[in-house]
C-alpha cells in the first residue's frame, strides 16, 4: 500500500499545480490512497466548494484542513461531505467530522485531523487527548491510521509523534509550508516527518508575495498578505507500507520545484 499526503495547497496556483502533477505522480509511485491539505486553496485562507471540487478530480481521496478552515463561509454547504476532514479537535457540537474512515483495496484506512494549540491562536481542545481517543474508538476496526497534525512549533509535533508512537501508521505534519529533512520510523513503528511543505508559488514567502512579507517584518505596521505568482513548487510524502502487517517501510520526500 502507498498512501500520498500532498502538502499545504496556496492559492489558485497550488490548486493548478496540483491538477497538472498529481495523477503523474500517483502512477509514478503507484499510488493507492492520496490526502491533500486543503485549507489555503482559497487565496491562501479557506477553501471554496469548486477548490474542493478540483482537488479531487485531481486525484485526491480526502481533503484535509487546519487553522484556516472557516475562511469562507461556503464551506458550511459541503463541510459535511465524507471526503473533507477539519480539526478534530474543536469544540464538541462544531459541523463536519474530524476524521474519516475509507475503504481502499481491502484495508480500511483512517485519516485524522488536528490542530495544534502552540502558538496559533484558536481556542481549541487538547489535540493530544482528542486524537488518542479517536484512536481508541477506531483501532479495532482500521488496518491504517494517518494524522494530519496542523501545528506551527515543531516541538508539539514532535511530542505528538511520540505520544502516538506504535498507536498510529504514519504522522505527518503541515501548516509551516516548509518541506523538513527529519523523515524517520520511530522505535515502536510510526512513520514521521515534521512538516510535508506546501505545493503552491515558488518565489514567495511561505507562499504569500515578497514584498508585502517583508514590509511587515520591516516596518511591524498590518499589511494585508497576497498570494504570490508565477511558477509553483509541489511538495508531498509517500509512504509505503506493508500490506502484511500494516507498518511503514519506507517514507519518500517528495519536492518538485521546475
Amino acid at each position: 500500500m502507498n498512501i500520498l499526503a500532498v502538502g499545504d495547497i496556496v492559492g489558485s496556483i497550488g490548486v493548478t499545480e496540483l491538477q497538472k502533477r498529481l495523477k503523474k505522480i500517483k502512477k509514478e509511485y503507484n499510488i493507492d490512497f492520496c490526502i491533500v491539505n486543503g485549507e489555503n486553496a482559497a487565496d491562501g485562507m479557506g477553501i471554496t466548494e469548486k477548490n474542493f471540487k478540483d482537488i479531487l478530480l485531481s486525484g485526491a481521496d480526502c481533503v484535509t484542513m487546519g487553522n484556516h478552515t472557516w475562511g469562507k463561509k461556503e464551506i458550511f454547504k459541503f463541510i459535511d461531505d465524507p471526503k473533507i476532514i477539519r480539526p478534530a479537535n474543536y469544540p464538541e457540537g462544531v459541523c463536519g467530522k474530524g476524521y474519516g474512515i475509507y475503504l481502499v483495496n481491502g484495508k480500511k484506512i483512517c485519516v485524522i485531523n488536528a490542530i495544534g494549540r502552540a502558538e496559533i491562536n484558536i481556542m481549541t481542545d487538547n489535540p493530544f487527548l482528542v486524537v488518542n481517543s479517536i484512536i481508541e474508538k477506531v483501532k479495532n476496526d482500521v488496518d491504517i491510521i494517518i494524522l494530519d497534525f496542523h501545528a506551527e512549533a515543531t516541538a508539539e509535533k514532535k511530542a505528538m509523534a511520540y505520544y502516538l508512537d506504535g498507536k498510529i501508521t504514519a504522522m505527518f505534519g503541515t501548516h509551516t509550508h516548509v518541506q523538513t529533512g527529519d523523515e524517520q520510523i520511530l522505535e515502536k513503528g510510526t512513520a514521521y516527518i515534521t512538516d510535508i511543505g506546501m505545493t503552491g508559488p515558488k518565489k514567495s514567502i511561505i507562499g504569500m508575495e515578497t514584498e508585502v512579507a517583508l514590509k511587515r517584518f520591516l516596518t511591524s505596521l498590518p499589511e494585508k498578505y497576497k498570494v504570490a505568482t508565477g511558477e509553483a513548487i509541489f511538495n508531498g510524502v509517500v509512504f509505503k507500507i506493508n500490506d502484511e502487517n500494516n507498518k511503514v517501510e519506507k517514507i519518500k520526500r517528495i519536492y518538485i520545484n521546475r
